[in-house]
C-alpha cells in the first residue's frame, strides 16, 4: 500500500528578519510535522478519502502479544506462513487466505483459528458461569471494549433496545482496525463478521449480530440478538471498495 504523509507547513510571516538566529533554527526544525497517514486512493481524492485517512496504532507489550497469539493461529489453519510482525502479519495471512479459499473455506479456518486462541475449557467454564441474561450482555459488551480493542480498534459501550428494556449492551466500534488495513468487504465479512457471530454463538452460548457500515468503517456488535440469516444478510450485498482487487458483491456460497 503506497503511502504517503500530509505535512502542516507553519510559516512565520511579519517580522521574520528581527528574530534571532537560534530562533530561526528552532523554527526551521518545527517546520514540518507529520498530521495524517493516506493510502494511494485518498491521495487521489475521490469518496473514499475518509475511509483510507488511517489511523496510527501504538500497541503494548499486551497488544502485540495477542496479535501475534491470534495471528499464529490463522496461520496454523489457512496453511499460509508470514514473514512480517505484528498486526502486518495478522492481515498478510488473513488476505492470502481470501484469495486462496472460498467464503466457506474462509470461515471455517477463521472459525478453528479462534478456538486455537481461546482454550475450550476456559470458554466452557464462561458459558457455565455467565448463562444469557442482561447481566451477562453487559459483561461481554464491556469486556469487549476492554480487551479487544488491538483487534478492532478504539471502541465504547452504547445501549440499545432488547424485550422492551435498556441494556448496555452494544459494542460501538469506531473504525474497524481490520477493516480499515485489509480495505476489502469480503474480508470483513467471511474472516471476522460470520466467523465471529457463529464462534461467540457456539463457544459461549451468547447471540451476537455484528453490523458493519462500509461508508465510515465503524461497526456494532448487539449481545443478545441474532443476526440476520446468512443468505438474507444485507452486508452480502455490498460492493467491495475501489481498492480491492475483486471488486465484487460477496453473495453467499452454499458449497
Amino acid at each position: 500500500m503506497d503511502v504517503k504523509l500530509i505535512q502542516e507547513r507553519r510559516v512565520i510571516l511579519g517580522n521574520w528578519g528581527n528574530l534571532r538566529g537560534n530562533h530561526k533554527r528552532k523554527l526551521r526544525r518545527n517546520a514540518n510535522c507529520c498530521v495524517a497517514v493516506l493510502t494511494g486512493a485518498a491521495e487521489r481524492g475521490g469518496n473514499e478519502e475518509t475511509r483510507n485517512l488511517n489511523a496510527v496504532y501504538r500497541d503494548n507489550w499486551f497488544d502485540k502479544l495477542a496479535i501475534d497469539h491470534l495471528s499464529e493461529a490463522v496461520q496454523a489453519t489457512s496453511g499460509w506462513r508470514s514473514e512480517k510482525s505484528g498486526y502486518e502479519s495478522l492481515v498478510e495471512v488473513a488476505t492470502m487466505a481470501s484469495r486462496n479459499l472460498n467464503q466457506i473455506k474462509q470461515r471455517e479456518a477463521m472459525i478453528e483459528a479462534l478456538q486455537r486462541a481461546f482454550p475450550r475449557p476456559i470458554l466452557s467454564l464462561i458459558r457455565t458461569l455467565l448463562p444469557q441474561s442482561k447481566f451477562a450482555r453487559e459483561y461481554f459488551a464491556a469486556f469487549t471494549t476492554v480487551f479487544f480493542a488491538w483487534l478492532v480498534g478504539p471502541c465504547e459501550v452504547k445501549e440499545s433496545e432488547l424485550n422492551g428494556r435498556r441494556e448496555r449492551n452494544v459494542v460501538h466500534i469506531h473504525k474497524c482496525r481490520f477493516l480499515e488495513q485489509t480495505n476489502c468487504v469480503g474480508m470483513c465479512i467471511n474472516l471476522c463478521k460470520f466467523p465471529t457471530q457463529e464462534f461467540i454463538k457456539d463457544s459461549l452460548g451468547m447471540p451476537v449480530s455484528m453490523t458493519p457500515n462500509f461508508d465510515d468503517m465503524s461497526c456494532e456488535m448487539k449481545f443478545g440478538e441474532d443476526p440476520p440469516a446468512s443468505i438474507e444478510d444485507p452486508a452480502l450485498n455490498q460492493p467491495c471498495y475501489k481498492l480491492c482487487k475483486k471488486k465484487e458483491k460477496h453473495m453467499i456460497e452454499t458449497n
